[in-house]
Protein backbone atom coordinates (compact mmCIF):
# COMPACT_ATOMS: atom_id res chain seq x y z
CA UNK A 1 0.00 0.00 0.00
CA UNK A 2 2.74 2.27 0.42
CA UNK A 3 4.70 1.70 -1.89
CA UNK A 4 1.53 1.82 -4.30
CA UNK A 5 1.07 5.16 -2.46
CA UNK A 6 4.45 6.68 -3.30
CA UNK A 7 4.28 5.49 -7.32
CA UNK A 8 0.86 7.80 -7.42
CA UNK A 9 2.20 10.50 -5.74
CA UNK A 10 5.63 10.07 -7.72
CA UNK A 11 3.32 10.13 -11.11
CA UNK A 12 1.39 13.01 -9.95
CA UNK A 13 4.65 14.86 -9.35
CA UNK A 14 5.86 14.47 -12.87
CA UNK A 15 2.49 15.35 -14.44
CA UNK A 16 2.49 18.40 -12.77
CA UNK A 17 5.60 19.35 -13.27
CA UNK A 18 5.23 18.62 -16.50
CA UNK A 19 1.99 20.88 -17.09
CA UNK A 20 3.49 23.32 -15.48
CA UNK A 21 6.61 23.54 -18.10
CA UNK A 22 4.51 23.04 -21.23
CA UNK A 23 2.57 26.32 -21.63
CA UNK A 24 5.60 28.17 -21.09
CA UNK A 25 7.04 25.97 -24.16
CA UNK A 26 4.24 26.25 -26.02
CA UNK A 27 4.25 30.22 -25.66
CA UNK A 28 7.77 30.54 -26.65
CA UNK A 29 7.52 28.31 -29.75
CA UNK A 30 7.14 30.80 -33.17
CA UNK A 31 4.06 32.39 -33.46
CA UNK A 32 2.09 31.80 -36.59
CA UNK A 33 -0.16 34.42 -38.37
CA UNK A 34 -3.71 33.84 -37.77
CA UNK A 35 -5.49 33.36 -40.87
CA UNK A 36 -8.70 31.49 -40.58
CA UNK A 37 -10.86 29.93 -37.36
CA UNK A 38 -8.36 27.29 -36.89
CA UNK A 39 -5.26 29.27 -36.59
CA UNK A 40 -8.22 31.93 -34.39
CA UNK A 41 -9.38 28.89 -32.20
CA UNK A 42 -5.74 27.85 -31.43
CA UNK A 43 -4.37 30.89 -30.75
CA UNK A 44 -6.91 31.57 -27.86
CA UNK A 45 -6.42 27.65 -26.46
CA UNK A 46 -2.70 28.27 -26.29
CA UNK A 47 -2.81 31.75 -24.78
CA UNK A 48 -5.48 31.32 -22.61
CA UNK A 49 -3.65 28.13 -21.10
CA UNK A 50 -0.45 29.83 -20.82
CA UNK A 51 -2.13 33.20 -19.04
CA UNK A 52 -4.19 30.88 -16.55
CA UNK A 53 -1.40 28.41 -15.36
CA UNK A 54 1.20 31.64 -15.35
CA UNK A 55 -0.87 33.54 -13.05
CA UNK A 56 -1.96 30.66 -11.37
CA UNK A 57 1.62 29.32 -10.47
CA UNK A 58 3.42 32.54 -10.69
CA UNK A 59 1.02 33.09 -7.71
CA UNK A 60 1.42 30.58 -5.61
CA UNK A 61 5.26 30.49 -6.09
CA UNK A 62 5.30 33.92 -4.90
CA UNK A 63 2.98 33.26 -2.05
CA UNK A 64 4.48 30.11 -0.88
CA UNK A 65 8.21 31.12 -1.38
CA UNK A 66 10.98 28.55 -0.30
CA UNK A 67 8.31 26.27 -0.01
CA UNK A 68 6.78 26.42 -3.23
CA UNK A 69 8.23 23.09 -4.40
CA UNK A 70 6.99 21.28 -0.90
CA UNK A 71 3.47 21.64 -2.97
CA UNK A 72 4.40 19.18 -5.47
CA UNK A 73 4.21 16.46 -2.50
CA UNK A 74 0.74 16.89 -1.32
CA UNK A 75 -1.75 14.97 -2.74
CA UNK A 76 -4.72 17.30 -1.25
CA UNK A 77 -3.13 20.42 -2.65
CA UNK A 78 -2.38 18.99 -6.14
CA UNK A 79 -6.24 18.47 -6.30
CA UNK A 80 -7.02 21.89 -4.98
CA UNK A 81 -4.69 23.45 -7.74
CA UNK A 82 -6.18 21.14 -9.96
CA UNK A 83 -9.87 22.11 -9.55
CA UNK A 84 -8.49 25.99 -9.61
CA UNK A 85 -6.47 25.50 -12.82
CA UNK A 86 -9.00 24.49 -14.63
CA UNK A 87 -11.67 26.95 -13.44
CA UNK A 88 -9.66 29.76 -14.13
CA UNK A 89 -8.35 28.19 -17.80
CA UNK A 90 -12.60 28.00 -18.48
CA UNK A 91 -12.96 31.86 -18.01
CA UNK A 92 -9.92 32.70 -19.85
CA UNK A 93 -11.29 31.08 -22.49
CA UNK A 94 -14.44 33.22 -22.53
CA UNK A 95 -13.30 36.45 -22.11
CA UNK A 96 -10.15 35.71 -24.86
CA UNK A 97 -12.63 34.32 -27.43
CA UNK A 98 -14.92 37.17 -26.96
CA UNK A 99 -11.86 39.78 -26.78
CA UNK A 100 -10.63 38.42 -30.47
CA UNK A 101 -14.05 38.19 -31.83
CA UNK A 102 -14.99 41.83 -30.91
CA UNK A 103 -12.04 42.94 -32.18
CA UNK A 104 -11.94 41.28 -35.34
CA UNK A 105 -15.85 42.26 -35.71
CA UNK A 106 -14.85 45.92 -35.21
CA UNK A 107 -11.54 46.43 -36.74
CA UNK A 108 -11.11 43.95 -39.55
CA UNK A 109 -14.89 44.00 -40.37
CA UNK A 110 -15.14 40.07 -39.79
CA UNK A 111 -18.14 38.70 -37.96
CA UNK A 112 -17.67 35.45 -36.20
CA UNK A 113 -19.74 36.74 -33.63
CA UNK A 114 -22.46 33.46 -34.27
CA UNK A 115 -19.35 30.94 -34.07
CA UNK A 116 -17.96 32.12 -30.99
CA UNK A 117 -20.41 29.58 -29.17
CA UNK A 118 -18.56 26.96 -31.57
CA UNK A 119 -15.08 27.95 -31.04
CA UNK A 120 -15.38 27.74 -27.04
CA UNK A 121 -17.39 24.46 -27.04
CA UNK A 122 -14.88 23.24 -29.56
CA UNK A 123 -12.11 23.94 -27.16
CA UNK A 124 -13.57 22.07 -24.44
CA UNK A 125 -14.13 19.26 -25.94
CA UNK A 126 -10.83 18.88 -26.82
CA UNK A 127 -9.89 19.43 -23.50
CA UNK A 128 -11.54 16.42 -22.26
CA UNK A 129 -8.65 14.13 -23.87
CA UNK A 130 -6.50 16.62 -20.97
CA UNK A 131 -8.66 15.29 -18.16
CA UNK A 132 -11.12 18.56 -17.67
CA UNK A 133 -13.57 17.71 -15.37
CA UNK A 134 -17.03 17.53 -17.24
CA UNK A 135 -18.63 19.03 -14.45
CA UNK A 136 -16.79 22.04 -15.02
CA UNK A 137 -17.25 22.06 -18.88
CA UNK A 138 -20.59 21.85 -18.41
CA UNK A 139 -20.77 24.92 -15.79
CA UNK A 140 -18.79 26.66 -17.81
CA UNK A 141 -21.01 26.25 -20.99
CA UNK A 142 -23.91 27.28 -18.90
CA UNK A 143 -21.74 30.59 -17.83
CA UNK A 144 -20.60 31.34 -21.22
CA UNK A 145 -24.14 31.27 -22.79
CA UNK A 146 -25.29 33.82 -19.74
CA UNK A 147 -22.93 35.69 -20.76
CA UNK A 148 -22.87 35.95 -24.37
CA UNK A 149 -26.31 37.05 -24.79
CA UNK A 150 -25.31 40.33 -22.52
CA UNK A 151 -22.29 41.49 -24.86
CA UNK A 152 -22.16 44.61 -26.54
CA UNK A 153 -19.75 43.73 -29.66
CA UNK A 154 -19.46 46.76 -30.85
CA UNK A 155 -17.43 47.60 -27.12
CA UNK A 156 -16.47 44.56 -25.30
CA UNK A 157 -12.63 44.75 -26.27
CA UNK A 158 -12.68 48.06 -25.08
CA UNK A 159 -14.19 47.88 -22.00
CA UNK A 160 -12.22 45.79 -19.37
CA UNK A 161 -12.26 42.45 -21.65
CA UNK A 162 -10.36 40.48 -19.30
CA UNK A 163 -11.91 41.37 -16.03
CA UNK A 164 -13.70 37.90 -15.29
CA UNK A 165 -10.80 35.65 -15.34
CA UNK A 166 -8.79 37.81 -13.53
CA UNK A 167 -11.13 37.78 -10.64
CA UNK A 168 -11.60 34.12 -11.36
CA UNK A 169 -7.65 33.86 -10.61
CA UNK A 170 -8.44 35.48 -7.26
CA UNK A 171 -11.28 33.14 -6.53
CA UNK A 172 -10.07 30.06 -7.60
CA UNK A 173 -6.64 30.56 -6.34
CA UNK A 174 -6.02 27.99 -3.47
CA UNK A 175 -4.63 30.21 -0.88
CA UNK A 176 -6.47 31.02 2.49
CA UNK A 177 -8.79 34.03 2.32
CA UNK A 178 -7.00 36.28 4.73
CA UNK A 179 -4.19 36.47 2.58
CA UNK A 180 -5.88 36.41 -0.71
CA UNK A 181 -7.70 39.92 0.54
CA UNK A 182 -4.17 41.34 1.11
CA UNK A 183 -3.02 40.03 -2.10
CA UNK A 184 -6.17 41.05 -4.08
CA UNK A 185 -4.89 44.19 -6.27
CA UNK A 186 -1.39 42.59 -7.39
CA UNK A 187 -3.07 39.19 -8.09
CA UNK A 188 -5.92 41.23 -10.63
CA UNK A 189 -3.29 42.80 -12.26
CA UNK A 190 -0.83 40.53 -12.71
CA UNK A 191 -3.53 38.87 -14.96
CA UNK A 192 -4.52 41.85 -16.25
CA UNK A 193 -0.77 42.47 -17.45
CA UNK A 194 -0.33 39.10 -18.80
CA UNK A 195 -3.83 39.74 -21.03
CA UNK A 196 -2.17 43.40 -22.12
CA UNK A 197 0.88 41.60 -24.29
CA UNK A 198 -1.91 39.24 -25.54
CA UNK A 199 -3.97 41.65 -26.85
CA UNK A 200 -0.44 43.68 -28.63
CA UNK A 201 0.69 39.96 -29.64
CA UNK A 202 -2.96 38.97 -31.26
CA UNK A 203 -2.65 42.49 -33.63
CA UNK A 204 0.53 41.77 -34.75
CA UNK A 205 -1.00 37.84 -35.81
CA UNK A 206 -3.80 38.44 -37.78
CA UNK A 207 -3.71 38.09 -41.19
CA UNK A 208 -7.68 37.54 -42.64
Amino acid sequence: MVIKFKTKLRDLKLAYLKEYIAPMFNFLKPKRKITNISELKSFIQRQSAWVSQETLYGYLKTRMGAKYILMFEDEIFLGSINKAKWNIYAVALQDLTFYCVSYLKNNLIIDYTSKANNIYQEILNEEKNNQMPIDIIEKSIKKFNERIVKIDWKKYYLELPFNESALALYHWSPVAEELKILDRKIVLNSMILKWENIQKEFIKLIKF
